[in-house]
């Protein structure tokens, strides 16, 4: 088997078993998606959510920027999708933020369990450099007096896959 040969045959392999599909027309070989959710978080009238989106990553050694994409989606505790998903890209050292003021929680009680997640988006093969790290934080909106604060580990997308002879 010709080594070209053996490639395509790697990719459909690759592909076939792990339910990704293969993209001959652009080159793409996979999108991967990765869904960070918090835990339910309490929202009283008083206050905002916000999630934060850092990426940590840095231009690579041969020259392509760093960036990250993804959207961030609020929910109520029963999954139904508070306003629409807000769409990011971040560029290496830049933060992007979200907010849901209680206003806008869909709740009329006094208080409601939001529930926040990050979908991060990955192409492979993609020689941006994508390292993020995120968090959720509910404050006073009126004097900005954080009330709860949970943070992540970051998340990094970057698949390698190597052909070499040793």
């Amino acid at each position: 088997m010709s080594f070209p040969r053996f490639i395509v045959a790697a990719a459909f392999i690759l592909a076939s078993g792990t339910g990704i599909a293969v993209a001959q027309s652009t080159g793409t070989i996979a999108t991967l998606s990765r869904d960070s959710v918090f835990p339910p978080v309490g929202l009283g009238s008083t206050e905002t959510m916000q999630i934060n989106v850092l990426n940590t990553a840095t231009t690579s050694a041969g020259g392509t920027a760093a960036s990250c994409t993804g959207t961030i989606t609020f929910t109520s505790a029963s999954g139904t999708t508070i306003g629409t998903a807000t769409p990011f890209t971040v560029a290496g050292g830049q933060v992007f933020s979200a907010k849901l003021p209680y206003s806008s929680s869909g709740t009329t009680t006094g208080r409601a369990e939001i529930v926040g997640s990050v979908q991060s988006t990955t192409t492979i093969p993609s020689k941006a450099p994508c390292s993020m790290v995120f968090s959720l934080e509910t404050f006073d909106t009126s004097s900005g007096v954080t009330h709860v604060f949970l943070g992540n580990a970051t998340a990094s997308a970057t698949p390698q896959i190597s052909l070499g002879h040793n």
